[in-house]
């Protein structure tokens, strides 16, 4: 039991201590009981998500759980008209994560991968954190050595949207946009939206980052006036589904 004082001040404070309630206290063992913490975790005890996490994990920034969220919308959109598309690689560790299982599936989707592979662009000092720069230590040689120059991934060198050019006829089944800030993140779901298969979903990976402001900006801003909304995760990615054309 707290004392007085002690419950004065976090009043004061506007908090209030209660006793944690787990839905599961009542539970008796389930099935992958150790994967609930509290909730159902696949990303902690998946062997085949393991497998390709492992394949990213030393060349990425994204997380276990953020690499999850890209595992399981390559096998949502596996069946989905189009290629995956990849904006913003950095080291690489993603796209080989992706490209291992695309090459796993069968499928005879392409990977497509857009980065300046050399640091970031000029940025938005109204909306942006990230300066020039940043990100600079990777190269396009380096990230095809890990990566692979299989006959289905496609490299982009440069700036976006420029790098888009001779793409107008793409069509696309799912995108991992992560380019952290606002220009590049608009001109890129810009270009991408129109040519998003039906069923095809986008996934966002710095939308709720304190860091990467822009990118939200540029998210809800193209947007604000389309029939689909973006799901932010607790991750702080935020995916978008196409429902319609």
């Amino acid at each position: 039991m707290l004392a007085t004082p002690a419950k004065f001040l976090l009043r004061r404070l506007g908090l209030e201590l209660r006793r944690l309630q787990h839905e599961d206290l009542s539970v008796p063992s389930i099935p992958d009981g150790h994967l609930y913490r509290p909730h159902y975790c696949p990303w902690l005890g998946d062997s085949e998500f393991e497998r390709y996490y492992q394949i990213a994990a030393p060349r990425t920034l994204v997380s276990r759980h953020r690499c999850h969220v890209l595992y399981t919308m390559l096998q949502q959109c596996l069946d989905v008209p189009g290629d995956i598309w990849e904006c913003g690689v950095y080291k690489g560790g993603t796209a080989a994560m992706m490209a291992s299982f695309l090459a796993a599936s069968g499928t005879d989707k392409k990977l497509l991968l857009f980065d300046t592979f050399g640091g970031m662009p000029p940025t938005d000092p109204l909306h942006d954190l990230h300066q020039e720069g940043d990100f600079a230590d990777t190269s396009i040689s380096e990230v095809k050595e890990y990566v692979g120059n299989a006959e289905f991934c496609g490299y982009h060198q440069g700036f976006i949207p420029e790098t888009f050019v001779g793409l107008a006829a793409a069509q696309i089944a799912a995108a991992h946009i992560d380019l952290d800030i606002y220009r590049s993140v608009l001109h890129c779901i810009e270009f991408i939206w129109p040519r998003l298969s039906v069923g095809g979903m986008v996934v966002f990976d710095d939308y709720g980052f304190r860091t990467c402001p822009g990118a939200r900006a540029a998210v809800d801003e193209f947007f604000k006036d389309k029939s689909a909304y973006p799901l932010c995760l607790s991750t702080g990615q935020a995916l978008v589904f196409k429902s319609v054309a």
